[in-house]
């Protein structure tokens, strides 16, 4: 639903000011356009819906840095979009990198077959099944692998002992294979499970 600058300033300048209906009307007017965008960068639509929340709920908390001096609405928001958009995929790919060693097979096999497993288990059935463990796990497997936190940082940012932040992230990654393999993407040995394309 397109809206003229004007309204989109004045609705702006209304959830600076902590306007829960400005936002609802700005969202409305705004979402479809920014998840169009977020889908054609990354080509995946449940990555491109978790963005366009993330960024219209960005355009909310930060709505006093537009500068209409600098352009229209739609090109402060396509701006955001693109560039949340380049880091999900650089976290996407440098996950997806490190996911190899999440999964190793306890017997050995080739590294030829692990990252043909990983393949084929893509990254919306790794953010599905990090979905379906608990939070805090979760959390800690998400910064060690996906964000590159060292478990160090990890523990200051989680207020937790070294040893227990460790813990957590094994606990994780043990919940996050049980995840995958209940999917069939992973056999019980940790090796590949099903074998049509995600991509």
């Amino acid at each position: 639903m397109k809206i003229k600058s004007e309204e989109a300033e004045f609705l702006l300048a209304e959830m600076e000011k902590g306007s829960v209906a400005a936002f609802e009307r700005f969202y409305e007017a705004y979402a479809a356009f920014v998840l169009h965008i977020a889908i054609s960068i990354t080509g995946n639509r449940m990555d491109a819906e978790d963005l366009c929340h993330d960024v219209m709920l960005e355009a909310w908390k930060k709505a006093a840095t537009y500068d209409s001096s600098r352009g229209s609405v739609e090109a402060w928001l396509a701006l955001k979009t693109k560039s949340r958009c380049v880091d999900a995929i650089r976290r996407r790919k440098r996950w997806e990198e490190k996911a190899v060693r999440l999964f190793e097979p306890e017997a050995t096999e080739s590294a030829a077959t692990e990252n043909a497993a990983l393949a084929r288990i893509g990254w919306a059935h790794l953010r599905g099944a990090l979905r379906h463990i608990p939070l805090k796990q979760r959390d800690a497997v998400y910064g060690a692998y996906v964000e590159g936190m060292t478990h160090t940082e990890l523990a200051g940012r989680m207020n937790q002992p070294l040893g227990t932040v460790k813990s957590v992230i094994r606990y994780g990654l043990k919940a996050l294979r049980k995840q995958l393999t209940q999917a069939g993407w992973l056999t019980e040995a940790g090796g590949e499970g099903r074998h049509e394309s995600t991509s």
